[in-house]
């Protein structure tokens, strides 16, 4: 690997010293070196790449405000946006106060998902009921994790709670918005009945089989990044010991290829950054919502968004034709 770089200039790693922020104090140290590039920053690339977290939570929260989504959105971007800087933070000073920071506001993001999720058309006393439930699932989380400071107990914490709200997601996805899935219930509830016209009906129903498709594309691409990104983590704690050495010879910034936390930050960030940009749009389909938003994303390198369908006529396209650029 350090052979691909060797006819490159670079500048020379500096070992290891203690820095603004030291002793560390987190139950974790990851495989990039501690201080090497600035005394002020323990951890520069796992630091710096939390950007892309306050980035796109900066653009969540001014679409969420822009084009008026359901307020629960807006908290799950600002969860987000706490995120990306409880990380920052973290890595930045790997002290312990800031590892619960960044740890405890996975947690805390994620049970407010769950909420938007399982709380969907159900009644104030359900939610009620759930809330309350979610907020002490997460205290006992938080409690439970200080108590045992063991970070395995928090990633899987994590993983559950994910998977429970991602497959819940896709279950009420299909069941509401599949014509061959939809109840006579949920037709009952369309605020603008089709008067059994066979054409609208059949318009209606490839309309909504077309945002399928796209749903699950985004589905697809965004668990891609995400669960890769857990991969390339796993070979950074693996390998550890082999990539650092790689790092040193191939120097610095060549190295800095390497950091396999970083690009875990970036690829979970985009993956989690597409879920709850699915979860605006699946909202506003299951309140019957499908012609007054549309979904923006023209291809696999943007980030999607959802606007109003008159908030997007400045660049021209509508939903079916961003869709055919995909």
């Amino acid at each position: 690997m350090a052979a691909l770089f060797s006819g490159l200039p670079s500048i020379p790693y500096p070992p290891e010293q203690e820095g603004w922020w030291s002793p560390i104090t987190s139950t974790l140290d990851w495989c990039e070196e501690n201080y090497v590039v600035t005394q002020y920053v323990a951890e520069i690339i796992n630091t710096l790449t939390n950007l892309l977290f306050v980035y796109l939570a900066v653009k969540g929260i001014r679409n969420c405000l822009k084009h008026d989504h359901d307020t629960v959105f807006l908290v799950a971007f600002i969860g987000y946006l706490l995120v990306g800087t409880g990380s920052f933070l973290f890595h930045a000073t790997l002290t312990y106060p800031m590892q619960l920071v960044d740890e405890l506001s996975m947690i805390y993001t994620t049970c407010l998902m769950n909420f938007a999720t399982f709380s969907y058309g159900k009644s104030r006393r359900y939610s009620t009921i759930l809330a309350v439930a979610l907020v002490s699932l997460a205290l006992f989380i938080t409690l439970y994790y200080h108590y045992l400071q063991d970070p395995t107990f928090h990633q899987n914490a994590y993983a559950i709670l994910t998977a429970i709200v991602l497959f819940r997601a896709m279950y009420v996805m299909e069941v509401n918005i599949r014509p061959k899935f939809r109840s006579k219930a949920r037709e009952r509830a369309n605020p603008r009945p089709n008067g059994g016209v066979k054409a609208v009906q059949e318009s209606e129903d490839l309309r909504d089989q077309e945002i399928l498709r796209t749903m699950w594309m985004m589905i697809t691409f965004g668990l891609s990044i995400f669960l890769g990104g857990f991969a390339v983590w796993g070979l950074d704690n693996e390998h550890c010991s082999t990539l650092r050495r790689w790092r040193r010879d191939m120097g610095m910034p060549w190295g800095f290829v390497l950091e396999g936390h970083g690009w875990w930050h970036l690829m979970t960030g985009t993956g989690a950054y597409f879920y709850i940009v699915w979860g605006v749009w699946l909202r506003h389909c299951l309140n019957y919502k499908q012609d007054e938003y549309e979904l923006l994303w023209p291809n696999f390198w943007t980030m999607p968004e959802v606007v109003k369908r008159g908030g997007s006529s400045a660049n021209g396209h509508t939903s079916s034709s961003r869709k055919k650029e995909l």
